[in-house]
């Protein structure tokens, strides 16, 4: 077994982790806290909202941050050397993550909220649901899908690849995505805060977690696997990125509080873009890999990879450039409701299905 397969059991042994299993009960009742906390305590949101330095909200700048490093840490770039390995598989994941899931997103949310929900969404209202979705579809997964490679038996060290990858990609194609289609449904791009925003979620997280990942392994211990240093460092700070990812939530949903009340089909309404995007994505995907006759344990998580996404950025994108109590940042909170139950579905699918493929 490689030092990277090594890992990635460590990481997931057992299955999704209990936190992650429950994340949509827990995303429920943080939106409930923060809805009731809006309502009871609006001055200490607006508080909370001037703590702003250019288009960056400083609280949330540090839950974002809090949520991302620890996943930054696992990208393992030496895994790059393995991307001449079973060429097919990743050719499947960068096409429908970067060629395919951000246009069929933007087309959903235009679909939906201009023409379907036309009648009971304001306009202004739908630009900013779009903006939203369009940010989500943009962001391919990071961290969970070591989760969901898992619990189909994945290809450790080939998830890795698959990962490092689009995080390599990311840098460079998030934001000019992202301003394309903003562009193409008539919303202003600020060039200079979505560079910024990828700079701050993205590409500083990224050197501070491969700096880490170095020093960790530089200094194991003897008699220690480096990866179980690894391994060790991230299971301590992961309770930060779970109180970043819930805290982040409830100041969203503070933020939106009046909005749901008002309207509390709302939620319902964004969730159908999304589910649809969803599970046509991974059928897109897989599909792909059995016409290719991919291996299953490379088919399965290069269909998740692409199904899921790297919710944490569209988040702290979607409030540095529309601003916390934005239809934006609401839309890509829903994405996170949405995420675990519809994820946990596929990988079942996938499992079910595990004889459609060759082993190997």
């Amino acid at each position: 077994m490689t030092r990277e397969n090594t890992a990635i059991s460590q990481q997931a042994a057992g299955g999704i982790g209990f936190f992650e299993k429950w994340l949509s009960v827990w995303v429920a009742l943080c939106i409930v806290t923060g809805v009731s906390l809006g309502s009871l305590l609006p001055d200490l949101f607006a508080s909370i909202a001037r703590l702003e330095y250019a288009s960056v909200n400083l609280v949330v700048a540090v839950l974002i941050w809090a949520m991302v490093y620890p996943m930054m840490v696992n990208v393992d770039f030496t895994s790059l050397r393995h991307i001449g390995d079973k060429p097919k598989g990743l050719i499947v994941t960068i096409i429908v993550n970067w060629l395919i899931k951000p246009f069929t997103m933007a087309g959903l949310g235009i679909l939906f909220f201009e023409v379907v929900f036309a009648d009971i969404i304001a306009p202004a209202d739908a630009q900013q649901y779009i903006a939203g979705l369009i940010l989500l579809g943009a962001a391919p997964c990071t961290a969970m899908v070591f989760v969901w490679s898992q619990m189909t038996r994945g290809d450790a060290t080939y998830t890795l690849v698959q990962v490092s990858m689009n995080d390599v990609i990311m840098i460079f194609a998030f934001a000019p995505i992202v301003a394309l289609l903003l562009g193409v449904t008539d919303i202003v791009v600020p060039w200079p805060t979505l560079f910024l925003s990828v700079g701050l979620y993205v590409v500083i997280p990224l050197i501070a977690g491969a700096l880490t990942r170095s020093r960790l392994i530089r200094h194991a211990k003897r008699d220690e696997n480096s990866e179980a240093a690894v391994t060790r460092f991230t299971s301590a700070v992961k309770p930060l990125s779970v109180i970043g990812l819930l805290a982040t939530v409830v100041l969203l949903f503070g933020f939106q509080g009046q909005v749901i009340l008002d309207r509390p089909g709302l939620i319902a309404l964004i969730a159908v873009p999304l589910l649809i995007q969803s599970y046509g994505i991974f059928v897109v995907a897989y599909t792909g890999a059995w016409v290719l006759r991919i291996p299953f344990n490379i088919a399965a998580p290069c269909a998740l990879i692409g199904t899921s996404n790297f919710f944490e950025l569209a988040v702290a994108v979607a409030i540095s450039l529309f601003g916390l109590n934005s239809g934006a940042a609401l839309a890509t909170v829903v994405g996170v409701l949405v995420e675990v139950p519809v994820m946990l579905s596929l990988v079942a699918v996938a499992n079910r299905t595990r004889g459609w493929f060759p082993t190997s």
